[in-house]
């Protein structure tokens, strides 16, 4: 709920920023009441500093007037981790946008939180580095917004995710003091690992302000594969076979509902007789690339299941063949005007068995779920279409999901690869990993964060 700030506080934090960065007006608090979620919540103020110093000089006030912060990026989050649902000051990092250093040689760079994802993408491989984790949103989502929810994306099967780039970070505490963690050097064991305590902490632990990660050599070439296939479960098994001889840097998947509702936008583009759809993208130095390319292409001929195999010649091609993973979720909103998305992951071997159930589950609740993502790691999104203004298929939707991560967690899942917790997740945490982790989590909460003030209501249930 919103919550109002005396003027002696509005008074003090515009000493700070200046008082062109701090404001009360409706119209942008409403701006930063939402994320990606759809979820929103109005704050009493939103305050924009521009260095690190202000942000430990504004935290100090607050924590001492006992007013609750949301750190807010491009606020993109799909699972309400950006909304101030306690009220209190948002704290807009977009100011902090800049790119500090690139090195090549130590093959780092340190970014500030405001940094968009692919402005920094860009700006590394001028230098021919690389900088791989890639979500979906990367041309608007923020630096710090990827290490707040730990972002993957679909070249995570070979490259992994944020929290295996970030090298080191600057921290504002709750009480405004400034923590420094990680090292240049590319190994160090002293004392606690820190830096992964923040990272996926979803603004609950301290506020980000400077970033340094890791960069790797830029891939030289890339070959890109569109499989059609019978069905879902063979383009599930045949997951697991290309991984057993190869290592894409991409394996994504779209089941066939999925590929109904790109077909609506793309129609003949497609391949007419497919069940699943399986993109694949190679990458490395040209001689390997094409090697390997030569290889998967041979294998995939072989393949139980296939229907189709189609090869980009060029980046042109390359660009058709992503058309259907890019048509998706725009042409899902043909279908009804809300969309639940979900990030479930679960072991690579157990995709089939969550195909199955998706598949079910929409049968059974009568809704629209369809799946697709990142199937080399096991990570794949369930989207489930509706209207929210049809109380009875809200509760039909909200009914499938429960009994979707229910089944995620039997089969050794988890509800969340790479959208975090936030509000939307958090009364299904306890049953993914367990009431003795999560009071784990309270407590290391609690010591950083004694008063509750920093992104309240995320990750854990409030007792209230």
């Amino acid at each position: 709920m919103e919550k109002t700030l005396s003027d002696k506080i509005i008074t003090a934090l515009a000493a700070i920023v200046g008082p062109a960065q701090v404001s009360t007006a409706l119209e942008e608090r409403l701006c930063a009441a939402y994320d990606g979620s759809s979820r929103e919540a109005m704050p009493a103020a939103v305050v924009r500093p521009g260095s690190a110093d202000e942000v430990a000089r504004i935290m100090a006030l607050l924590h001492e007037a006992r007013v609750p912060v949301v750190a807010r990026g491009a606020g993109s989050g799909m699972t309400g981790g950006a909304v101030p649902v306690a009220g209190g000051v948002v704290l807009s990092l977009a100011r902090l946008n800049r790119i500090l250093e690139i090195d090549p040689v130590d093959q780092v760079a340190v970014v500030e939180p405001g940094v968009v994802t692919a402005d920094l993408q860009a700006a590394v491989a001028e230098q021919g580095l690389f900088y791989p984790p890639d979500p979906a949103s990367k041309k608007f989502c923020t630096m710090g917004g990827n290490v707040a929810e730990c972002a993957g994306g679909p070249r995570a099967v070979k490259y992994g995710v944020t929290r295996d780039y970030v090298k080191g970070l600057e921290v504002v505490l709750a009480d405004g003091r400034l923590l420094r963690t990680g090292t240049r050097a590319d190994k160090g064991v002293a004392g606690y690992d820190l830096t992964r305590l923040f990272v996926g902490s979803e603004g609950t632990l301290g506020i980000v302000t400077k970033i340094m990660v890791r960069l790797l050599p830029r891939p030289e070439a890339r070959a890109t594969f569109l499989v059609a296939m019978d069905d879902a479960p063979a383009a599930g098994a045949l997951v697991t076979a290309i991984l057993a001889s190869f290592l894409p840097c991409t394996l994504e998947l779209l089941d066939g509902t999925a590929i109904g509702i790109a077909r609506t936008r793309l129609g003949d583009r497609l391949e007419p007789r497919a069940g699943a759809l399986l993109l694949i993208e190679l990458d490395g130095r040209k001689t390997v690339v094409q090697a390997e390319a030569d290889c998967m292409a041979r294998f995939l001929e072989d393949a139980a299941g296939v229907v189709s195999v189609r090869r980009a010649a060029d980046d042109e091609e390359r660009d058709e063949l992503w058309a259907a993973r890019r048509a998706l979720s725009p042409a899902a909103f043909d279908l009804r005007p809300h969309k639940m998305s979900e990030d479930v992951v679960v072991p690579r071997s157990r995709i089939v068995p969550l195909l199955t159930a998706v598949g079910r589950l929409a049968a059974e609740h009568e809704v629209v779920m369809f799946a697709f993502g990142h199937a080399g790691d096991g990570n794949m999104h369930v989207n489930i279409m509706y209207d929210r203004a049809d109380e009875n298929e809200r509760q039909r939707v909200h009914a499938a999901r429960e009994r979707l991560f229910a089944r995620v967690i039997e089969l050794d899942g988890t509800i969340t690869g790479e959208h975090g917790v936030g509000v939307s997740k958090a009364a299904f945490l306890a049953a993914d990993i367990g009431a003795e982790a999560v009071e784990v989590m309270r407590r290391l909460k609690h010591c950083l964060d004694p008063h509750g003030l920093l992104n309240p209501g995320k990750i854990f249930v409030e007792p209230s």
